[in-house]
């Protein structure tokens, strides 16, 4: 991807994270950016191009910034933390309008994100599994297909049901819990001393 396409979808992103999808025209990503619409057709054919390029976008930028925590030298509880950290801020950062309207008006691309995001956190919790168990921190004894999959439909049904608030969900509290539920289930003695010792310092982290 260019620069210059890099720098109309960092736009568009700021513009749709704002607003919403539908209510934004090309002619208002064109003054935005300073450019004709003619100049902004040079990079996509028409709005459900420029939505498609947006999402395929994101999908990339999510991956990256996952992609970082995994070479940093975190265990596997501590990478847990940090990518859970990253997609709870993301949840948080999201305006309901972009995903109302990615959903009612490009249906396909939405589709798109869903399936992203499904593969991405089954295929991550099933790597995270993995290096748990290499390290001591996670039990043998468990089916790591099935705990990813519950993993998944957790996270899923949350979003489905509206059981908390989107505030509610974000927050310290349930983050922590959700965490600690998942993780006692599956940890050895050795991971639950790991996981209490993170729990305190984000305890704390978030007291100052």
């Amino acid at each position: 991807m260019n620069e210059e396409l890099k720098n109309i979808l960092l736009k568009v992103r700021e513009l749709y994270m704002k607003y919403g999808i539908k209510s934004i025209t090309m002619d208002d990503v064109a003054r935005e950016l300073g450019i004709s619409k003619k100049t902004l057709y040079q990079f996509v054919t028409d709005k459900d191009d420029l939505v498609g390029k947006f999402i395929d976008n994101e999908i990339a930028v999510r991956q990256e910034e996952i992609c970082k925590c995994f070479g940093i030298g975190f265990n596997a509880i501590e990478e847990l933390f940090e990518i859970s950290i990253f997609m709870n801020k993301l949840i948080r950062d999201q305006n309901p309008a972009t995903e109302h309207d990615l959903k009612k008006y490009y249906p396909q691309h939405f589709q798109k994100t869903i399936k992203a995001r499904r593969e991405g956190i089954y295929n991550y919790i099933l790597l995270n599994l993995k290096k748990g168990i290499k390290e001591g921190l996670y039990r043998k004894d468990m089916n790591i297909e099935i705990i990813a999959k519950l993993y998944l439909s957790r996270t899923e049904n949350n979003e489905l049901n509206k059981l908390f608030s989107v505030e509610e969900f974000t927050s310290i509290k349930p983050f922590i819990e959700v965490l600690t539920y998942h993780i006692r289930g599956i940890a050895t003695e050795k991971g639950i001393l790991v996981l209490e010792k993170k729990v305190k310092e984000l305890e704390n982290a978030y007291k100052k």
